[in-house]
């Protein structure tokens, strides 16, 4: 009865590793692709604090050409202060990451 068991070529235990394999080759790569998704997440927070704490104001000096009688030409400065918004990045925040050095606190653990 065993031995023909051993000699069963009916493809179902072939088959049922198949699926046993296909189902742990999924389980990786969906912890794999949350493991990309959140590392993605975290560096597109860093690029939008980066962005928000530029100030992103701006001011252009006026100029005039004078000619000996009168102005020749002249042109108004203009500019632009920007305020502190609601969605402005007011500090850049640290986090601690468990056994990485971080050279910006001096510490030379």
């Amino acid at each position: 009865m065993l031995r023909k068991l051993f000699n069963d070529e009916y493809g179902f235990i072939v088959s049922a590793e198949l699926m046993l394999i296909i189902t742990l080759m999924f389980c990786m790569a969906a912890v794999g692709w949350a493991a990309v998704r959140d590392a993605l997440v975290n560096e597109l927070n860093d690029v939008s604090h980066a962005i928000g704490a530029v100030s992103q104001s701006y001011h252009v000096t006026g100029f005039r050409k004078a000619k000996l009688v009168g102005n020749h030409a002249d042109c108004h400065g203009f500019g632009f202060n920007d305020d502190a918004d609601e969605c402005d990045c007011k500090v850049i925040e640290y986090v601690d990451v468990c056994g990485k050095n971080d050279p910006s606190t001096g510490d030379s653990e």
